[in-house]
């Protein structure tokens, strides 16, 4: 069975190539695809149905998914999407060793957010994928401006 990663050790390991890569998001229920690059799990829960080889995923980072408390608040309704995104945003800075963690895997190849949820548009993984994304972006201004 997969263990949670030992995210110090992990995050020393891994050496950074060039520019940032895509991160996609895919329903852990769909089948891999050669595309996919590093696939991580981001849910707390592994998804029922499925064993190891059927998800056939890199990483399992428990700690990038919503506390429990968050995740049975929410209970996937869209009246409470827009707390939800907001309350996981602020769950999210209090783990800056997974997003840098993940950060430095999008450096080596694409990233694949695996996640278990139905709804498709409002999940995890979308608000996961928008924090990253803006932490590529304001990396990117922080560098510009220093080099002036």
């Amino acid at each position: 069975m997969l263990q949670p990663l030992d995210l110090g050790r992990t995050v020393k390991r891994i050496r950074t190539r060039g520019k940032p890569c895509s991160v996609g998001l895919k329903r852990a229920y769909e089948l891999p695809a050669p595309g996919d690059g590093m696939r991580v799990l981001i849910d707390r829960l592994w998804p029922r149905g499925l064993n190891k080889e059927q998800l056939a995923l890199d990483f399992w980072l428990k700690d990038a998914a919503p506390s429990n408390a968050l995740r049975r608040w929410f209970g996937h309704s869209p009246r409470r999407w827009k707390s939800f995104a907001t309350k996981y945003r602020a769950e999210l800075a209090q783990h800056s060793d997974v997003l840098r963690l993940l950060d430095e895997l999008r450096r080596r190849s694409r990233v694949t957010l695996l996640y278990g949820a139905r709804d498709t548009t409002r999940n995890n993984a979308v608000v996961l994928r928008e924090v990253l994304e803006e932490r590529r972006y304001t990396a990117k201004r922080t560098r510009k401006g220093a080099t002036r």
